[in-house]
């Protein structure tokens, strides 16, 4: 049943645009007949929409694997560079904050260290909607700004890294055994803004799977047994991950295959000074708005991305 709702909700909406087109494609017809130009601007506004969903159903088209459909948890790392790193990993958290709320999506961050003069070093969010990590899984890699860096006297040119990592939300009733008995749980008073009960009470959950070393935190929610459930649901995506990369490894060894370690290569560069520009090293797309980027209008990169790994039948799952 699970499977039909997602084939229904997969076609219904290729077979609304075509209804739609063909009425518009009727009007126009009528117009010309009756030689009539005053609905040109509603069939020209008619085709760019179009346009417009058209594309997006392509790109909807490309997310066939099976935990396309998933929520997403999204981390930011800074990489090595103080400062100027803290304040990129925090700029890219706040750039899919923006794309996730312009594609009505939950942002919510979880976790997050800050840095010890701006930014943070790292930060853990939960993306919930629909095909979130079907769209954001495009986005794992390392992205590198460049700009004159605000946090020195002589505001010299700086290069900062940031590593982005995506991993697909398991469903309830996935089969992810987890045992209480590898898991060591602390609690702790949470850090940052949060209103009144912050540092007041030991709410924020901090979980360790002893046989892996994974560990994940939750400091956002009020109460112990809320970050609990939501660091639960975290810890349970990324076993669920690790094992879909062990049973990948191992069928890749027994083919005989070389797999490419793609954590550490850049995907993407951001130049704000003295140049204002974006490019995607993978697709080479890019763009000179890199503002608009930052704001979270990163659609035609992931667009580009996905496409490219549908052709090359290599996109991740």
């Amino acid at each position: 049943m699970r499977r039909l709702t997602r084939l229904r909700e997969f076609i219904e909406p290729w077979d609304r645009l075509e209804r739609r087109l063909q009425d518009l494609n009727g009007l126009a017809d009528l117009a010309l007949e009756e030689d009539d130009d005053s609905i040109e601007a509603d069939v020209q506004a008619g085709v760019e929409a179009g346009r417009s969903e058209l594309e997006q159903l392509e790109l909807s088209s490309v997310l066939t694997g099976e935990q396309d459909v998933a929520n997403a948890i999204l981390t930011v790392n800074a990489g090595a560079g103080g400062a100027d790193a803290c304040d990129w990993a925090e700029m890219l958290l706040k750039m899919y904050a923006g794309w996730a709320q312009a594609h009505g999506m939950d942002f919510q961050v979880v976790d997050e260290l800050r840095g010890e003069i701006a930014g943070v070093s790292s930060a853990t969010a939960r993306v919930q909607g629909d095909q979130a990590y079907g769209y954001l899984k495009a986005e794992q890699g390392v992205h590198r700004l460049i700009r004159f860096s605000p946090f020195n006297a002589s505001k010299s040119r700086e290069t900062s890294f940031a590593s982005v990592a995506v991993v697909p939300e398991v469903e309830d009733d996935a089969e992810i055994e987890v045992d209480e008995a590898d898991l060591r749980i602390d609690f702790y008073r949470a850090g940052g803004a949060g209103g009144q009960h912050v540092n007041k009470t030991d709410s924020a959950v901090r979980i360790t799977h002893l046989p892996t070393g994974i560990v994940v935190s939750c400091q956002n929610e009020r109460s112990q047994h809320a970050n609990r459930r939501t660091a639960m649901t975290i810890l349970r995506a990324r076993l669920a991950q690790r094992q879909r990369e062990q049973e990948e490894a191992e069928v890749a060894a027994a083919r005989g295959e070389q797999r490419a370690i793609e954590f550490g290569h850049q995907i993407r560069s951001y130049f704000i000074h003295p140049s204002t520009r974006v490019k995607d090293h993978r697709t080479g797309l890019e763009t000179p708005d890199v503002h608009g980027v930052l704001g979270g209008a990163i659609d035609g990169f992931i667009r580009a991305q996905l496409q490219q790994l549908a052709a090359q039948g290599t996109a991740p799952s």
